[in-house]
């Protein structure tokens, strides 16, 4: 090689040396954590009894109802509220695990229909069916280790149904560290609380409604938006109560409107559930089933 071309190479070479060395590429932000599942229906049985043993013994059992809702909201309207805000309720008490929903309510007699069963979809069960499931459901719960039973119910006609199986439950099991709750809290929340919080806003009861109305139809919005038909809303038909709908315009519902009512029930639930669990640990107040009845008559925004 020639002297020159090797003084080239030799002056390359140190230029080379001299640059600075290439910062390294940022790490990947790390995945978030998995949230700790919380429904019973997608631990194994493994899980579950290593869960218990930790520290998760409140079963909350979440009540829905196959029923009509008008044309603009899909027949499991409630099962899959009464899933999503169990969840979320249970993630806020972070002891709790939420098992499956129960779908078959009282909604009428089937024959001849009434109430709810004068329109297709709707599966109704007799209530004393009902309430011996609910006590199999709790029973079963029990047995497995859990401690503290809470019944949410979503729907507005079973309501002294939970408050009795809560009460015969609990005085059952009174010898015993077992409770059964029934808070109407929740379904409180759900009616009278978020009427409230949507007049505050400007909504008038017209709108609100009882079944099907706004109030109703913006829930479902801000929970399962898929169970909704826009299309129906916005389609310009007749939505009264000969389609299912009583006492609302659901057509200015929004998801925005529907999130004030989850956060008002996520909350009242909470804190109710929590009340009642002290109370019952410190002995400083009543059996909590023995006073969960039928809640205050008042006008309901969904059943």
């Amino acid at each position: 090689m020639a002297p020159i071309a090797a003084l080239a190479l030799l002056a390359l070479g140190a230029a080379v040396l001299a640059l600075p060395a290439p910062t390294p590429a940022p790490s990947p932000p790390a995945a978030p954590a998995a949230r700790r599942p919380v429904l019973l229906e997608d631990l194994t049985w493994t899980e579950l009894r290593d869960a218990i043993a930790a520290g998760s013994t409140t079963a909350i059992v979440p009540i829905g109802g196959t029923e009509q809702s008008g044309p603009a909201l899909t027949l499991g309207k409630h099962n899959a509220r009464a899933r999503l805000l169990a969840e979320r309720i249970a993630r806020e008490l972070g002891n709790a695990i939420v098992a499956p929903v129960v779908a078959y309510v009282p909604e009428g007699t089937i024959d001849p229909p009434t109430s709810h069963m004068r329109f297709a979809g709707t599966i109704s069960v007799p209530p004393a069916v009902f309430e011996a499931t609910l006590e199999s459901i709790a029973r079963s719960l029990r047995a497995h280790g859990f401690r503290d039973i809470v019944f949410l119910g979503d729907h507005g006609g079973y309501q002294a149904e939970l408050g009795r199986v809560a009460a015969r439950l609990d005085r059952e099991w009174a010898p015993e560290a077992t409770r059964a709750f029934a808070p109407p809290e929740y379904y409180r929340a759900s009616s009278e609380g978020y009427a409230r919080l949507l007049r505050a806003r400007g909504v008038g009861d017209a709108q609100i409604g009882t079944h099907a109305g706004l109030a109703d139809t913006s829930l479902q919005l801000a929970l399962d938006p898929d169970s909704v038909r826009g299309a129906v809303l916005r389609s310009g038909a007749h939505l009264d109560e000969s389609v299912g709908i009583y006492g609302g315009d659901p057509r200015g519902a929004s998801a925005e409107l529907g999130q004030v009512g989850v956060e008002e029930i996520v909350g009242q639930s909470v804190s109710a559930i929590r009340r009642d669990l002290l109370a019952a640990q410190r002995g400083s107040a009543p059996r909590a089933g023995a006073h969960r009845t039928k809640p205050r008559d008042a006008p309901r925004v969904s059943d």
